[in-house]
C-alpha cells in the first residue's frame, strides 16, 4: 500500500471549506472533542492541522499523521504555532508509523469517512493505544432517519468524487464496536453550516476505549 494519497483539487479547496465550517460551529466541535486530552496523542489524518490550536497544554506531544502532501505541508505550518509540540509525519491510517501501546489518545477528526480500509485503520488505532488509552472521534456519519439515508446514498457517488473520497454513508459507531471499542460517550447532532443541511450534516462526537485484550 502506498503511503501517499493525492487529491490535488480537494486539497486546494479544503482550507476554504474548513475555514467556513469552523466559522459556523466546527471550531466549538473541535474544542469539545479535545477538551481534557492529556499525555501523548496521535492524530489520524490531521489534514491542514485545524485541530492543533485546540489541544490543551496537558498534552505532551501530538504525532500528526497525514498522507496527502499538500495538506501535510499546511499542517507543518500550523504545527509551528501550536501551543503543544506537534510532529507532522507522512503515513496512512491503515499503517501508523508508531510503536505498539505508545500513545494515550488517538484522535479521528473528520477522517474516517475518507479512509479506504476503516477496519484496518481502527485496528491500528487499537494497536498504538496504551491499554488505558482512549479514541476521540468527531465524524459525519450515516443518517439515522430512512429518508435522509436514502438521500445520502443517492448523492454519495458524486460527493465522494468531489470530496476527496469522503463517504457520507458510513456507520462509524458500528465500525468502532466491530473493531473492539466500547463507546463511552457519544453526542449525535446535525451540523448545518449557514443553516443549510447537506449529506454530511449527521454528525457524532464522542470517546471510545479498547475492549478486552485486543
Amino acid at each position: 500500500m502506498s503511503e501517499k494519497v493525492s487529491h490535488p483539487l480537494f486539497a486546494r479547496l479544503y482550507p476554504r471549506i474548513s475555514a467556513y465550517a469552523d466559522a459556523h460551529g466546527s471550531r466549538e466541535h473541535r474544542r469539545e472533542l479535545l477538551a481534557g486530552a492529556r499525555g501523548s496523542v496521535v492524530e489520524i489524518g490531521a489534514g491542514i492541522g485545524t485541530n492543533f490550536r485546540h489541544y490543551p497544554t496537558e498534552v505532551e506531544q501530538v504525532i500528526a499523521v497525514e498522507p496527502e502532501p499538500r495538506l501535510r505541508s499546511l499542517a507543518v505550518r500550523a504545527a509551528s504555532t501550536a501551543r503543544v509540540p506537534v510532529d507532522v509525519r507522512p503515513g496512512r491510517a491503515e499503517r501508523l508509523p508508531l510503536d505498539d501501546a505508545s500513545v494515550d489518545v488517538a484522535v479521528a477528526s473528520l477522517v474516517l469517512c475518507t479512509i479506504a480500509d476503516v477496519p484496518a485503520a481502527l485496528a491500528e488505532a487499537r494497536r498504538v493505544l496504551k491499554p488505558t488509552g482512549e479514541l476521540r472521534f468527531y465524524e459525519h456519519v450515516r443518517a439515522q432517519e430512512p429518508h435522509a439515508y436514502r438521500r445520502q446514498r443517492i448523492l454519495n457517488p458524486l460527493w465522494r468524487l468531489l470530496g476527496g473520497g469522503c463517504n457520507v454513508t458510513r456507520d462509524t459507531e458500528a465500525a468502532l464496536r466491530t473493531a473492539g471499542f466500547t463507546i463511552e460517550t457519544v453526542r449525535r447532532f446535525d451540523f448545518c453550516p449557514g443553516g443549510r443541511p447537506t449529506p454530511a450534516s449527521p454528525s457524532i462526537i464522542g470517546t471510545a476505549r479498547p475492549t478486552g485484550d485486543g
